[in-house]
Protein backbone atom coordinates (compact mmCIF):
# COMPACT_ATOMS: atom_id res chain seq x y z
CA UNK A 1 0.00 0.00 0.00
CA UNK A 2 0.94 3.13 -0.25
CA UNK A 3 2.14 4.62 2.93
CA UNK A 4 5.29 6.36 1.05
CA UNK A 5 3.44 9.01 0.39
CA UNK A 6 3.58 10.48 3.94
CA UNK A 7 7.45 10.30 3.10
CA UNK A 8 7.02 13.11 0.17
CA UNK A 9 5.06 15.11 2.97
CA UNK A 10 8.57 15.18 4.79
CA UNK A 11 10.68 15.74 1.76
CA UNK A 12 8.91 18.77 0.82
CA UNK A 13 8.64 20.18 3.56
CA UNK A 14 12.87 19.75 4.65
CA UNK A 15 13.24 21.33 1.37
CA UNK A 16 11.16 24.27 1.55
CA UNK A 17 12.69 25.32 4.53
CA UNK A 18 16.24 25.14 3.34
CA UNK A 19 14.98 27.37 -0.02
CA UNK A 20 14.08 29.64 2.08
CA UNK A 21 16.64 30.21 4.31
CA UNK A 22 15.44 28.19 7.50
CA UNK A 23 18.85 28.41 10.14
CA UNK A 24 20.61 24.62 10.10
CA UNK A 25 19.17 24.71 14.51
CA UNK A 26 15.85 24.51 13.21
CA UNK A 27 16.02 21.37 10.59
CA UNK A 28 18.03 19.81 13.20
CA UNK A 29 14.92 20.62 15.77
CA UNK A 30 12.91 19.57 12.99
CA UNK A 31 14.14 15.88 12.86
CA UNK A 32 14.99 15.52 15.92
CA UNK A 33 13.88 12.08 17.38
CA UNK A 34 13.24 10.95 13.68
CA UNK A 35 14.36 7.00 13.11
CA UNK A 36 17.35 7.23 10.82
CA UNK A 37 18.24 3.92 8.75
CA UNK A 38 22.39 3.64 7.82
CA UNK A 39 21.36 1.13 5.19
CA UNK A 40 22.46 3.41 2.29
CA UNK A 41 26.09 3.18 3.34
CA UNK A 42 26.59 -0.17 2.08
CA UNK A 43 24.17 -0.13 -1.62
CA UNK A 44 26.29 3.19 -2.64
CA UNK A 45 29.75 1.71 -2.56
CA UNK A 46 29.35 0.73 -6.38
CA UNK A 47 25.61 1.74 -7.35
CA UNK A 48 25.34 3.40 -10.94
CA UNK A 49 26.94 6.69 -11.31
CA UNK A 50 24.84 10.06 -11.41
CA UNK A 51 24.92 11.80 -15.07
CA UNK A 52 24.00 15.19 -13.63
CA UNK A 53 23.39 16.84 -10.28
CA UNK A 54 19.88 15.52 -10.09
CA UNK A 55 18.43 13.56 -7.28
CA UNK A 56 16.82 10.40 -6.78
CA UNK A 57 14.63 9.42 -3.76
CA UNK A 58 13.26 6.35 -3.18
CA UNK A 59 10.05 6.10 -1.49
CA UNK A 60 9.10 2.41 0.53
CA UNK A 61 5.48 1.88 1.52
CA UNK A 62 6.07 -1.20 4.07
CA UNK A 63 2.87 -3.21 4.83
CA UNK A 64 3.67 -4.00 7.82
CA UNK A 65 1.72 -4.79 10.88
CA UNK A 66 4.50 -4.22 13.30
CA UNK A 67 6.21 -1.31 15.26
CA UNK A 68 9.68 -0.18 14.66
CA UNK A 69 10.38 -2.42 17.71
CA UNK A 70 8.92 -5.38 15.97
CA UNK A 71 5.92 -5.57 18.48
CA UNK A 72 2.49 -6.48 17.30
CA UNK A 73 0.51 -3.10 16.26
CA UNK A 74 -3.31 -3.12 18.56
CA UNK A 75 -5.39 -5.54 17.08
CA UNK A 76 -7.86 -3.17 17.50
CA UNK A 77 -6.51 -0.60 15.39
CA UNK A 78 -5.57 -2.62 12.66
CA UNK A 79 -8.72 -4.18 12.16
CA UNK A 80 -11.30 -1.34 12.64
CA UNK A 81 -8.96 1.44 12.13
CA UNK A 82 -6.78 0.35 9.18
CA UNK A 83 -9.28 -2.20 7.99
CA UNK A 84 -6.42 -4.69 7.45
CA UNK A 85 -7.57 -7.79 9.42
CA UNK A 86 -6.61 -9.27 12.43
CA UNK A 87 -3.54 -10.99 12.33
CA UNK A 88 -0.26 -9.33 12.70
CA UNK A 89 1.77 -11.35 10.41
CA UNK A 90 -0.60 -10.25 7.20
CA UNK A 91 1.32 -8.62 4.79
CA UNK A 92 5.10 -9.62 6.38
CA UNK A 93 7.76 -7.45 5.87
CA UNK A 94 6.61 -6.75 2.24
CA UNK A 95 7.31 -3.71 0.57
CA UNK A 96 4.40 -2.78 -1.12
CA UNK A 97 4.70 0.23 -2.79
CA UNK A 98 8.01 1.10 -4.36
CA UNK A 99 8.28 4.61 -5.93
CA UNK A 100 11.68 6.27 -7.13
CA UNK A 101 11.09 10.38 -7.25
CA UNK A 102 13.57 12.00 -9.89
CA UNK A 103 13.96 15.27 -8.87
CA UNK A 104 15.90 16.78 -12.21
CA UNK A 105 19.03 19.19 -11.10
CA UNK A 106 18.20 22.44 -13.48
CA UNK A 107 14.34 22.30 -12.63
CA UNK A 108 11.12 20.99 -14.78
CA UNK A 109 9.08 17.93 -13.86
CA UNK A 110 9.94 15.79 -10.92
CA UNK A 111 9.38 12.09 -12.47
CA UNK A 112 8.01 9.34 -10.38
CA UNK A 113 7.35 5.98 -11.40
CA UNK A 114 6.40 3.39 -9.59
CA UNK A 115 7.66 -0.55 -9.18
CA UNK A 116 4.81 -3.13 -9.72
CA UNK A 117 5.23 -4.90 -6.58
CA UNK A 118 5.03 -8.56 -8.24
CA UNK A 119 7.48 -7.69 -11.02
CA UNK A 120 9.93 -11.30 -11.11
CA UNK A 121 13.43 -10.11 -10.57
CA UNK A 122 16.69 -10.92 -9.43
CA UNK A 123 16.25 -9.89 -5.83
CA UNK A 124 19.68 -8.89 -4.00
CA UNK A 125 21.58 -8.16 -0.29
CA UNK A 126 22.62 -5.07 0.68
CA UNK A 127 26.47 -5.99 -0.39
CA UNK A 128 25.43 -7.33 -4.35
CA UNK A 129 25.37 -10.92 -3.05
CA UNK A 130 22.08 -12.35 -4.59
CA UNK A 131 19.24 -13.36 -2.97
CA UNK A 132 17.50 -15.00 -6.28
CA UNK A 133 14.93 -14.38 -8.54
CA UNK A 134 11.70 -13.34 -6.84
CA UNK A 135 9.08 -10.87 -6.52
CA UNK A 136 10.67 -6.98 -5.70
CA UNK A 137 8.47 -6.66 -3.03
CA UNK A 138 9.53 -10.00 -1.25
CA UNK A 139 13.55 -8.47 -1.33
CA UNK A 140 13.22 -7.02 2.02
CA UNK A 141 11.44 -9.60 4.03
CA UNK A 142 13.71 -12.19 2.38
CA UNK A 143 16.81 -10.73 3.50
CA UNK A 144 15.89 -9.80 6.82
CA UNK A 145 14.53 -13.33 7.53
CA UNK A 146 18.10 -14.98 6.04
CA UNK A 147 20.13 -11.93 8.87
CA UNK A 148 17.91 -13.10 11.58
CA UNK A 149 18.86 -16.42 11.45
CA UNK A 150 22.86 -15.63 10.35
CA UNK A 151 25.48 -15.69 12.80
CA UNK A 152 25.75 -11.96 12.73
CA UNK A 153 21.92 -12.06 14.33
CA UNK A 154 23.62 -13.75 17.01
CA UNK A 155 23.27 -11.80 20.96
CA UNK A 156 20.80 -9.57 19.22
CA UNK A 157 17.22 -9.35 20.58
CA UNK A 158 13.66 -7.23 20.96
CA UNK A 159 14.14 -4.32 19.65
CA UNK A 160 17.85 -4.54 18.69
CA UNK A 161 17.73 -7.74 16.31
CA UNK A 162 14.42 -5.82 14.56
CA UNK A 163 16.53 -2.49 14.20
CA UNK A 164 18.85 -4.71 12.54
CA UNK A 165 16.96 -6.37 10.67
CA UNK A 166 15.26 -3.88 9.00
CA UNK A 167 18.11 -1.98 7.82
CA UNK A 168 19.29 -5.01 6.33
CA UNK A 169 15.65 -5.25 4.60
CA UNK A 170 16.11 -1.96 3.43
CA UNK A 171 19.68 -2.28 1.68
CA UNK A 172 18.17 -5.40 0.41
CA UNK A 173 15.53 -3.15 -1.43
CA UNK A 174 17.75 -0.07 -2.22
CA UNK A 175 20.03 -2.70 -4.00
CA UNK A 176 17.79 -4.61 -6.21
CA UNK A 177 15.91 -1.40 -7.05
CA UNK A 178 18.95 0.54 -8.27
CA UNK A 179 19.85 -2.59 -9.94
CA UNK A 180 16.74 -3.40 -12.15
CA UNK A 181 16.35 0.11 -12.45
CA UNK A 182 20.37 0.89 -13.49
CA UNK A 183 19.57 4.33 -11.09
CA UNK A 184 21.26 5.53 -8.34
CA UNK A 185 19.66 5.87 -5.21
CA UNK A 186 20.07 9.04 -2.95
CA UNK A 187 17.94 8.90 -0.53
CA UNK A 188 15.34 6.49 0.95
CA UNK A 189 12.13 7.03 3.19
CA UNK A 190 9.73 4.59 4.47
CA UNK A 191 6.42 4.48 6.56
CA UNK A 192 5.00 1.59 8.03
CA UNK A 193 1.11 1.30 7.45
CA UNK A 194 0.26 2.88 11.17
CA UNK A 195 2.31 5.97 9.92
CA UNK A 196 -0.11 6.23 7.07
CA UNK A 197 -2.99 6.21 8.99
CA UNK A 198 -1.67 8.34 11.48
CA UNK A 199 -0.70 11.59 9.11
CA UNK A 200 -3.86 10.84 7.32
CA UNK A 201 -5.29 12.09 10.20
CA UNK A 202 -3.74 14.86 11.14
CA UNK A 203 -4.41 16.04 7.54
CA UNK A 204 -7.87 15.08 6.88
CA UNK A 205 -9.79 15.55 4.83
CA UNK A 206 -8.17 13.62 1.93
CA UNK A 207 -9.50 15.00 -1.25
CA UNK A 208 -9.62 12.44 -4.38
CA UNK A 209 -11.44 12.42 -7.79
CA UNK A 210 -12.86 9.09 -9.01
CA UNK A 211 -14.00 8.69 -12.39
CA UNK A 212 -16.35 5.92 -11.66
CA UNK A 213 -18.35 5.11 -8.66
CA UNK A 214 -16.46 3.03 -5.76
CA UNK A 215 -18.58 -0.07 -3.38
CA UNK A 216 -16.06 -2.16 -2.05
CA UNK A 217 -17.72 -3.94 0.40
CA UNK A 218 -15.71 -5.84 3.05
CA UNK A 219 -15.67 -9.84 2.74
CA UNK A 220 -15.13 -11.88 5.97
CA UNK A 221 -12.57 -14.77 5.82
CA UNK A 222 -13.83 -18.06 6.23
CA UNK A 223 -12.37 -21.55 5.67
CA UNK A 224 -13.03 -21.97 1.87
CA UNK A 225 -12.56 -17.75 1.30
CA UNK A 226 -9.30 -15.46 1.50
CA UNK A 227 -11.95 -12.22 2.28
CA UNK A 228 -11.37 -8.74 1.66
CA UNK A 229 -12.35 -5.57 0.38
CA UNK A 230 -12.30 -1.99 2.09
CA UNK A 231 -15.99 -1.20 3.10
CA UNK A 232 -14.78 1.77 0.53
CA UNK A 233 -18.21 3.20 -1.33
CA UNK A 234 -17.38 6.67 -3.08
CA UNK A 235 -19.54 7.99 -5.74
CA UNK A 236 -17.61 9.75 -9.03
CA UNK A 237 -15.94 13.18 -8.94
CA UNK A 238 -14.71 14.66 -5.98
CA UNK A 239 -14.93 13.33 -2.50
CA UNK A 240 -13.04 14.39 1.25
CA UNK A 241 -12.22 11.23 2.99
CA UNK A 242 -11.57 10.96 6.77
CA UNK A 243 -7.82 8.77 7.93
CA UNK A 244 -9.75 5.19 7.38
CA UNK A 245 -11.69 5.98 4.13
CA UNK A 246 -8.23 7.38 2.89
CA UNK A 247 -5.98 4.34 3.39
CA UNK A 248 -9.17 1.70 2.06
CA UNK A 249 -8.63 4.48 -1.09
CA UNK A 250 -4.74 3.69 -1.52
CA UNK A 251 -5.63 -0.21 -0.17
CA UNK A 252 -8.75 -0.95 -2.73
CA UNK A 253 -7.93 -4.21 -4.86
CA UNK A 254 -11.30 -5.51 -5.75
CA UNK A 255 -13.91 -3.96 -8.13
CA UNK A 256 -11.05 -1.85 -9.79
CA UNK A 257 -10.80 -1.54 -13.53
CA UNK A 258 -8.48 -4.72 -14.64
CA UNK A 259 -11.11 -7.37 -12.97
CA UNK A 260 -8.73 -9.30 -11.43
CA UNK A 261 -5.52 -10.53 -9.92
CA UNK A 262 -2.44 -8.35 -10.68
CA UNK A 263 -4.42 -6.19 -13.37
CA UNK A 264 -5.76 -4.71 -9.71
CA UNK A 265 -2.80 -3.39 -8.56
CA UNK A 266 -1.89 -1.71 -11.29
CA UNK A 267 -4.99 0.29 -10.70
CA UNK A 268 -4.42 0.60 -7.09
CA UNK A 269 -1.18 2.07 -7.64
CA UNK A 270 -2.23 4.85 -9.89
CA UNK A 271 -4.64 5.38 -7.07
CA UNK A 272 -1.87 5.49 -4.55
CA UNK A 273 -0.38 8.12 -7.25
CA UNK A 274 -2.96 10.19 -6.81
CA UNK A 275 -2.86 10.26 -3.52
CA UNK A 276 0.53 11.85 -2.96
CA UNK A 277 -0.50 14.73 -5.38
CA UNK A 278 -3.68 15.11 -3.01
CA UNK A 279 -1.61 15.50 0.14
CA UNK A 280 1.06 17.50 -1.50
CA UNK A 281 -2.20 19.86 -2.68
CA UNK A 282 -3.44 19.51 1.08
CA UNK A 283 -0.13 20.35 2.69
CA UNK A 284 -0.08 23.57 0.16
CA UNK A 285 -3.44 24.53 1.18
CA UNK A 286 -3.35 23.88 4.65
CA UNK A 287 0.07 26.05 5.11
CA UNK A 288 1.98 23.83 6.40
CA UNK A 289 4.58 24.11 3.84
CA UNK A 290 6.98 26.74 4.88
CA UNK A 291 5.65 26.41 8.67
CA UNK A 292 8.00 25.04 10.69
CA UNK A 293 6.26 24.91 13.66
CA UNK A 294 3.32 23.12 11.68
CA UNK A 295 5.69 20.68 10.16
CA UNK A 296 7.37 19.96 13.21
CA UNK A 297 3.59 19.38 14.81
CA UNK A 298 3.04 17.05 11.51
CA UNK A 299 6.52 14.86 12.15
CA UNK A 300 6.06 14.52 15.77
CA UNK A 301 2.54 12.77 14.46
CA UNK A 302 4.12 10.66 12.31
CA UNK A 303 7.98 10.09 13.49
CA UNK A 304 7.58 7.20 14.87
CA UNK A 305 6.50 5.12 12.03
CA UNK A 306 9.15 6.72 9.78
CA UNK A 307 12.14 6.59 8.72
CA UNK A 308 14.76 8.17 6.80
CA UNK A 309 18.43 7.76 5.68
CA UNK A 310 20.87 8.86 8.13
CA UNK A 311 22.57 10.36 5.26
CA UNK A 312 19.70 13.07 4.62
CA UNK A 313 21.04 16.34 4.51
CA UNK A 314 18.72 19.13 4.04
CA UNK A 315 21.18 21.31 1.82
CA UNK A 316 20.62 18.51 -0.93
CA UNK A 317 17.38 19.73 -1.88
CA UNK A 318 17.40 23.15 -1.65
CA UNK A 319 17.35 23.94 -5.34
CA UNK A 320 15.38 20.97 -6.67
CA UNK A 321 12.47 19.75 -4.07
CA UNK A 322 10.01 22.97 -4.09
CA UNK A 323 9.21 21.93 -7.45
CA UNK A 324 7.19 19.21 -5.56
CA UNK A 325 5.14 22.20 -3.78
CA UNK A 326 3.48 23.09 -7.35
CA UNK A 327 1.89 20.38 -8.69
CA UNK A 328 4.62 20.15 -11.27
CA UNK A 329 5.30 16.09 -11.06
CA UNK A 330 4.12 12.97 -13.46
CA UNK A 331 3.59 9.76 -12.36
CA UNK A 332 4.21 6.33 -14.15
CA UNK A 333 3.87 2.78 -13.24
CA UNK A 334 6.32 0.51 -14.99
CA UNK A 335 5.66 -2.04 -17.93
CA UNK A 336 5.26 -5.52 -17.63
CA UNK A 337 5.74 -7.36 -20.16
CA UNK A 338 3.25 -10.62 -19.29
CA UNK A 339 1.59 -11.84 -16.15
CA UNK A 340 1.86 -15.69 -15.34
CA UNK A 341 2.27 -18.23 -12.96
CA UNK A 342 6.03 -18.77 -12.05
CA UNK A 343 6.50 -21.35 -9.39
CA UNK A 344 2.89 -21.21 -8.39
CA UNK A 345 2.75 -17.64 -7.60
CA UNK A 346 1.42 -14.83 -9.76
CA UNK A 347 4.40 -12.51 -10.93
CA UNK A 348 4.50 -9.85 -13.61
CA UNK A 349 7.03 -10.92 -16.01
CA UNK A 350 9.47 -7.69 -16.88
CA UNK A 351 12.23 -7.10 -19.51
CA UNK A 352 15.18 -4.77 -17.10
CA UNK A 353 17.26 -3.81 -20.02
CA UNK A 354 14.10 -2.20 -21.48
CA UNK A 355 12.94 -0.87 -18.71
CA UNK A 356 16.19 0.79 -17.89
CA UNK A 357 16.09 2.30 -20.72
CA UNK A 358 12.56 3.67 -20.71
CA UNK A 359 13.19 5.35 -16.80
CA UNK A 360 16.10 6.96 -18.51
CA UNK A 361 14.27 8.59 -21.49
CA UNK A 362 11.73 9.82 -18.54
CA UNK A 363 14.59 10.85 -16.51
CA UNK A 364 15.88 13.03 -19.29
CA UNK A 365 19.31 11.36 -20.35
CA UNK A 366 19.54 12.40 -24.29
CA UNK A 367 21.88 9.39 -24.56
CA UNK A 368 19.18 6.89 -24.06
CA UNK A 369 17.89 5.04 -26.92
CA UNK A 370 13.88 4.76 -27.26
CA UNK A 371 12.43 1.67 -25.48
CA UNK A 372 9.98 -0.15 -27.33
CA UNK A 373 6.86 -0.01 -25.13
CA UNK A 374 4.68 -3.28 -24.70
CA UNK A 375 0.62 -2.23 -25.76
CA UNK A 376 -0.17 -5.91 -24.82
CA UNK A 377 0.92 -7.86 -22.29
CA UNK A 378 -0.59 -10.70 -23.36
CA UNK A 379 1.76 -13.72 -24.01
CA UNK A 380 0.06 -14.46 -27.93
CA UNK A 381 -0.16 -12.51 -31.51
CA UNK A 382 1.80 -12.95 -34.24
CA UNK A 383 5.75 -12.26 -33.24
CA UNK A 384 8.51 -10.29 -35.04
CA UNK A 385 11.99 -10.76 -35.03
CA UNK A 386 13.35 -9.24 -32.08
CA UNK A 387 16.22 -7.26 -31.64
CA UNK A 388 18.64 -7.99 -29.25
CA UNK A 389 18.44 -6.47 -25.53
CA UNK A 390 21.41 -4.31 -25.11
CA UNK A 391 22.10 -4.95 -21.29
CA UNK A 392 23.73 -2.40 -19.03
CA UNK A 393 26.85 -2.82 -16.41
CA UNK A 394 23.92 -3.93 -13.71
CA UNK A 395 21.34 -5.83 -15.66
CA UNK A 396 24.12 -8.42 -16.93
CA UNK A 397 23.26 -11.09 -14.70
CA UNK A 398 26.80 -11.97 -12.74
CA UNK A 399 26.83 -15.77 -13.93
CA UNK A 400 26.53 -14.86 -16.88
CA UNK A 401 29.72 -15.22 -19.24
CA UNK A 402 30.15 -18.99 -17.21
CA UNK A 403 26.69 -20.09 -18.23
CA UNK A 404 26.15 -21.25 -21.88
CA UNK A 405 22.28 -21.17 -23.65
CA UNK A 406 21.22 -23.93 -26.29
CA UNK A 407 18.31 -22.74 -27.88
CA UNK A 408 15.95 -25.64 -29.58
CA UNK A 409 13.02 -24.67 -31.41
CA UNK A 410 9.85 -26.52 -31.53
CA UNK A 411 7.28 -24.02 -32.91
CA UNK A 412 6.35 -23.07 -36.53
CA UNK A 413 5.27 -19.64 -35.76
CA UNK A 414 6.51 -16.81 -37.93
CA UNK A 415 9.04 -15.03 -37.20
CA UNK A 416 10.44 -17.27 -34.87
CA UNK A 417 13.43 -19.25 -34.54
CA UNK A 418 16.26 -20.03 -32.60
CA UNK A 419 19.10 -18.14 -33.74
CA UNK A 420 16.71 -15.05 -32.86
CA UNK A 421 16.13 -16.38 -29.26
CA UNK A 422 19.90 -16.80 -28.80
CA UNK A 423 20.35 -13.82 -29.90
CA UNK A 424 18.33 -12.39 -27.37
CA UNK A 425 19.98 -14.36 -24.53
CA UNK A 426 23.23 -12.71 -26.05
CA UNK A 427 22.34 -9.42 -25.38
CA UNK A 428 21.19 -10.77 -22.01
CA UNK A 429 24.93 -11.49 -21.24
CA UNK A 430 24.85 -15.21 -21.73
CA UNK A 431 27.19 -17.28 -24.45
CA UNK A 432 25.48 -18.50 -27.26
CA UNK A 433 25.67 -22.26 -27.73
CA UNK A 434 24.01 -24.49 -30.15
CA UNK A 435 20.68 -23.95 -31.61
CA UNK A 436 18.28 -25.98 -34.12
CA UNK A 437 15.37 -27.56 -34.18
CA UNK A 438 13.77 -29.57 -31.32
CA UNK A 439 14.20 -33.16 -31.15
CA UNK A 440 10.92 -32.91 -29.09
CA UNK A 441 7.78 -31.29 -29.38
CA UNK A 442 6.86 -29.98 -25.84
CA UNK A 443 3.94 -27.57 -25.85
CA UNK A 444 5.26 -25.24 -23.68
CA UNK A 445 8.76 -23.57 -23.61
CA UNK A 446 10.79 -25.14 -21.43
CA UNK A 447 14.13 -24.24 -19.27
CA UNK A 448 16.82 -27.08 -17.81
CA UNK A 449 20.11 -26.69 -16.43
CA UNK A 450 23.07 -28.53 -15.43
CA UNK A 451 25.33 -27.96 -12.03
CA UNK A 452 25.94 -24.57 -11.87
CA UNK A 453 23.83 -22.93 -14.11
CA UNK A 454 20.49 -22.20 -11.69
CA UNK A 455 20.44 -18.73 -10.80
CA UNK A 456 21.48 -18.17 -14.57
CA UNK A 457 18.36 -20.51 -15.68
CA UNK A 458 16.23 -18.59 -13.25
CA UNK A 459 16.89 -15.79 -15.15
CA UNK A 460 16.32 -16.61 -18.73
CA UNK A 461 13.06 -18.55 -17.13
CA UNK A 462 11.39 -15.92 -15.87
CA UNK A 463 11.82 -13.66 -19.34
CA UNK A 464 9.08 -16.97 -20.68
CA UNK A 465 7.15 -16.97 -17.71
CA UNK A 466 8.15 -20.68 -16.71
CA UNK A 467 10.11 -22.31 -13.86
CA UNK A 468 13.17 -23.60 -14.36
CA UNK A 469 14.40 -27.63 -13.89
CA UNK A 470 17.93 -29.04 -13.56
CA UNK A 471 18.29 -32.14 -15.66
CA UNK A 472 21.81 -33.94 -15.53
CA UNK A 473 21.46 -34.10 -19.43
CA UNK A 474 22.00 -29.95 -20.09
CA UNK A 475 25.88 -30.23 -18.36
CA UNK A 476 27.62 -28.42 -16.16
CA UNK A 477 27.67 -24.30 -16.32
CA UNK A 478 24.48 -24.97 -19.37
CA UNK A 479 21.13 -24.21 -19.49
CA UNK A 480 18.70 -25.53 -22.31
CA UNK A 481 15.99 -23.41 -23.93
CA UNK A 482 13.07 -25.33 -26.14
CA UNK A 483 10.83 -23.02 -27.09
CA UNK A 484 7.33 -24.92 -27.22
CA UNK A 485 5.06 -25.43 -30.06
CA UNK A 486 2.25 -22.76 -28.77
CA UNK A 487 5.29 -19.96 -28.28
CA UNK A 488 4.57 -16.85 -30.83
CA UNK A 489 7.47 -14.51 -28.98
CA UNK A 490 7.45 -12.51 -25.98
CA UNK A 491 5.42 -9.20 -26.28
CA UNK A 492 8.48 -7.23 -24.50
CA UNK A 493 10.11 -7.79 -27.95
CA UNK A 494 7.46 -6.69 -29.89
CA UNK A 495 9.26 -3.20 -31.71
CA UNK A 496 6.34 0.26 -31.40
CA UNK A 497 7.35 3.16 -32.66
CA UNK A 498 9.83 5.55 -30.78
CA UNK A 499 7.93 8.65 -28.90
CA UNK A 500 9.69 11.65 -30.34
CA UNK A 501 9.16 13.79 -27.28
CA UNK A 502 10.51 12.45 -24.32
CA UNK A 503 7.84 13.50 -21.72
CA UNK A 504 4.92 11.97 -23.63
CA UNK A 505 3.82 8.33 -25.15
CA UNK A 506 6.33 6.82 -22.39
CA UNK A 507 5.47 2.85 -22.14
CA UNK A 508 3.47 2.63 -18.94
CA UNK A 509 1.07 0.15 -17.30
CA UNK A 510 -2.42 2.46 -17.63
CA UNK A 511 -2.72 6.04 -17.41
CA UNK A 512 0.04 8.56 -16.27
CA UNK A 513 -1.05 10.41 -13.19
CA UNK A 514 -0.42 14.29 -13.31
CA UNK A 515 -0.11 16.16 -10.08
CA UNK A 516 -1.24 19.31 -11.96
CA UNK A 517 -4.42 18.21 -13.51
CA UNK A 518 -7.51 19.44 -11.75
CA UNK A 519 -5.92 21.61 -9.04
CA UNK A 520 -3.89 19.05 -8.23
CA UNK A 521 -6.45 16.72 -7.03
CA UNK A 522 -6.09 13.77 -10.22
CA UNK A 523 -8.97 12.09 -11.28
CA UNK A 524 -8.58 8.12 -10.94
CA UNK A 525 -10.85 5.41 -11.47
Amino acid sequence: MLIAGRVVACTVGFAVFAASGVVWYEYTSLTDGMTTSKALEETKKDAPKHLDNSINLLLIGLDSRKAMDGSDLDPSIVENDLHAGHDSEVGGYNTNSLILLHIPAGGGKVQAVSIPRDDYVMTYKGDGTKLGMAKIKEAYGNAKDEFNKSPKAKGLKGPDLEKAGRDVGRAATIRTVQTFLDQPIDHVAEVNLKGFYDIAKALQPIEVCLTHPVDDPIIARTATTAGGGTGLKLPAGHSKLDAAQALSFVRQRHHLDGGHGNSDDFARTHRQQAFISSVVHNLKQKGIIGDLGKMQDLVGVVQQDLVIDNQWNVLDFAQQAPNLTGGNAEFRTLPVADLRPVDGQDVNIVNPPQIQKIVKQLFGYADAAAAPAPTDPTPTGTATTPAPAQPTANSTPTAAKAVTVDVLNASSAAGVSSSNEAKVLVGMGFKEGRTGPAATKPKNTTVTYGKGAKEAADQIAARYGVAATESASAGADKVVVTLGTTFTGVASDRPTAAPTDPGTNVAQQGPMVDAQSDGGIPCVF
